[in-house]
């Protein structure tokens, strides 16, 4: 989890994005919603609950705009980060409830949203690269304190590890 700028996370967060769309894009809407032994979610909640973007790194750069902080060309990554989130991967963890999913959308209007979140996303991007996006944090629920930088990278990462438990239900549908 070592960046050396803005665009390469994008960039990673892109392949993540086009592996998920690449694993969920002949998946049935019978097997979408299917709930396999051993699992809380189906495949459309789990597309569900990755959907929805955060307004937290749009919070967190316009904060360092106001305060005329300007980018200082470094990505930063906390090591408390790393930890957490090697932590976060090798464990199950309950979602918080706004997070949960309702299972009212399909893969299809799941992913729109994404696309969705993720233009706008984009559309901050220079913000990344004009302000620092290292100095103020906002709390996340299971991984505590976290930048700008540091959200839009577990974004990517949140995606990843839900791309993969949809590829271990597929398995065990086959």
């Amino acid at each position: 989890m070592e960046f050396e700028s803005i665009e390469q996370i994008f960039a990673d967060n892109d392949r993540t994005h086009d592996n998920l769309k690449s694993v969920v894009a002949d998946v049935s809407d019978e097997t979408a919603a299917a709930l396999v032994d051993g699992e809380k979610w189906t495949i459309s909640q789990l597309v569900e609950h990755i959907a929805p973007s955060s307004t937290v790194c749009y919070k967190l750069l316009s904060q360092a705009r106001d305060a005329e902080m300007p980018a200082s060309g470094t990505v930063a990554v906390s090591s408390d980060f790393k930890t957490r989130s090697a932590d976060l991967g090798r464990k199950k963890v309950e979602a918080p409830e706004r997070v949960r999913p309702t299972g009212n959308f399909s893969i299809v209007e799941s992913l729109a949203r994404m696309e969705e979140n993720r233009s706008r996303l984009r559309e901050i991007q220079p913000m990344f690269e004009n302000y620092d996006g290292n100095a103020a944090k906002f709390p996340h629920p299971i991984l505590g304190e976290m930048s700008a930088v540091e959200w839009l990278v577990m974004k990517g990462g949140h995606e990843a590890r839900h791309t993969k438990q949809i590829e271990r239900i597929l398995a065990k549908q086959a």
